[in-house]
């Protein structure tokens, strides 16, 4: 057990180590080298190194101890020691991959460099949060807004990330359309890291109206073998009691199932929504991290 918990940290460390070099790579060789910039900390280092000629490897690493020392008295030991190693390991990455010029990638079709530079960020940081890392920034600074207000973390990282992007009207050779580059790769990388992070797990919440719904409810378990829970419904027009069949499934069993709803009932109205986290049989498993254990008295009773 012993040897199998141990194999398991190292194949975390490993991937986040890989995941870092990626996220790096991804400024050092494409975006860096290109003149463009996006949001988050990594961003506004990267427009301080364009203003002021200060490289990322100096003001990365400042920047974010300081987040982390305010973390620290504001928040408590709520950060790991795995965000501290892949603020580390990035810190070190970000002042020697500069200095081999071979990495550098040079583009004339910059959005080109800022599609392949969050698609590359996306996937290393989707490693990293993976196995339970961070690479702190902007992240700790919304954990520290939404303690003392009811702001979103969500809305947090979009104002920094408009505030910071917005900076690079101060730089002299930079202007709105380095800006719209730099929205481009952020909403770029959005995306991609929602894609890392949950691939194929990614479920959607199906409702189906409709008065056949006996013969959709049986067909979806019976061919399809997909769950469905029937839900009480009045239809408050016509006054006349009803079901309302609920389905959750994999994105892409979507299409099938729609598919197959409208061969029974070719008027059937269908909602579908975005289940971002789906938990129990079929689905992922709750993980708490807790280790459930029987005490004495429990073993006596």
């Amino acid at each position: 057990m012993k040897l199998n918990k141990t194999l398991a940290v190292l194949w975390d460390y490993f991937l986040m180590t890989v995941g870092s070099v990626i996220f790096c790579m991804a400024w050092t060789s494409f975006v860096i080298p290109n003149g463009l910039a996006s949001g988050g900390l990594t961003g506004l280092c990267t427009i301080i190194q364009y203003g002021t000629g200060i490289p990322v490897g100096w003001t990365y690493p400042v920047l974010n101890v300081l987040l982390l020392v305010l973390g620290f008295f504001a928040l408590g030991k709520s950060f790991g020691f795995k965000t501290i190693y892949v603020i580390g390991l990035t810190s070190l990455l970000f002042e020697v991959m500069p200095q081999f010029p071979q990495l550098e990638v040079m583009m004339d079709e910059k959005l080109l460099v800022a599609l392949v530079g969050a698609g590359m960020e996306s996937i290393g940081i989707g490693l990293v949060l993976q196995r339970g890392g961070s690479t702190g920034g902007t992240d700790i600074i919304a954990m520290l807004i939404n303690k003392y207000w009811p702001i979103s973390p969500g809305k947090v990282y979009l104002y920094s990330d408009i505030f910071i992007i917005s900076l690079l009207l101060l730089i002299p050779d930079k202007g709105l359309v380095d800006m719209i580059y730099a929205f481009v790769m952020m909403l770029g990388f959005s995306f991609g890291v929602d894609f890392v992070l949950l691939g194929n797990k990614s479920s959607v919440q199906i409702l189906v109206f409709s008065p056949k719904y006996n013969e959709i409810a049986d067909h979806i378990m019976n061919n399809l073998q997909r769950g469905v829970t029937a839900l009480q419904s009045v239809g408050w027009y016509t006054q006349k009691e009803s079901k309302v069949l609920l389905i959750v499934a994999r994105k892409q069993q979507l299409n099938g199932i729609v598919n197959d709803i409208k061969s029974i009932d070719k008027r059937a109205f269908i909602s579908v929504s975005t289940a971002m986290s789906v938990y129990g049989e079929g689905f992922e498993e709750v993980k708490t991290g807790l280790k459930l254990k029987k005490s004495n008295k429990e073993d006596e009773a």
